[in-house]
């Protein structure tokens, strides 16, 4: 290559050069980012779930997108998402503002890793010991210490709860979550 009378090879070089750079730049911001989301991710508590206190409900109707209401009861405030898929969540709060209990009908089950919280484990082990290797179709009756789950219906008609037992408020019955 012959240097041009204008200097071209220079600034062809620097030009790439500096490109190279901001593209490096951008790769290492990028990378930045992604650790951030998932640092942020893992440091974010579950959705409000099972055992949760009242502030996670918060994060719970943002991450179904739905629309919350509130009715009091007695012993418990009772909060209702309605997410955008017609699935309707309720949330059972003790007046010492933990989730009791909750209960979902609609045309999904929703996630119940995220409700169930830290009882999922529990839950997931008790599911597989009921229905064994294969998969079975039919309704979930879980009845164990310190935790009960019941879930049944049909495409695009489900509906269950899970409750904690040891927390249901005096004056509260099973009966009572719906």
């Amino acid at each position: 290559m012959t240097k041009g009378q204008d200097g071209s090879i220079g600034l062809k070089r620097l030009v790439i050069a500096a490109r190279l750079v901001i593209a490096a730049r951008l790769v290492i911001a990028a990378r930045l980012v992604i650790a951030g989301v998932l640092l942020i991710a893992a440091a974010t508590p579950a959705w409000a779930s099972l055992g949760g206190d009242l502030a996670s409900i918060q994060a719970d109707q943002v991450h179904m997108q739905g629309r919350r209401t509130m009715k009091a009861a007695e012993s418990y405030t009772m909060h209702e998402i309605q997410a955008v898929n017609g699935t309707v969540v309720r949330e059972f709060v003790s007046a010492e503002g933990k989730v009791f209990a909750i209960a979902w009908h609609g045309p999904w089950i929703p996630d119940m890793r995220q409700l169930l919280g830290s009882y999922f484990d529990q839950y997931a082990q008790a599911n597989q010991a009921q229905r064994g290797a294969r998969m079975r179709r039919g309704p979930i009756l879980i009845n164990q210490p310190g935790l009960v789950v019941q879930i049944g219906g049909h495409p695009r008609a489900f509906a269950g709860k899970a409750y904690v037992p040891e927390m249901l408020p005096s004056g509260v019955g099973a009966e009572d979550i719906q």
